[in-house]
């Protein structure tokens, strides 16, 4: 069983492609960076609060909707 941040990866990859977006044009849309973008979706780093907030809002989401496995 995967765990919270495999999970997480998971649906920010899944969210950022059905939006049509590359993880740099997320990136860019953030402030982040490409390496960061991955690293999160890959499930190797959980992001920080204030760059969940940065991702559910350039993707018109609110924090919750990306908890939604």
């Amino acid at each position: 069983m995967a765990g919270l941040k495999e999970k997480f990866g998971k649906r920010l990859t899944q969210v950022r492609r059905d939006q049509g977006l590359t993880q740099e044009q997320l990136a860019d849309m953030t402030d982040l960076t490409i390496e960061t973008i991955s690293n999160i979706e890959r499930g190797v780093h959980s992001p920080r609060f204030s760059n969940l907030e940065k991702i559910a809002n350039s993707l018109r989401l609110q924090v919750r909707e990306l908890f939604h496995f």
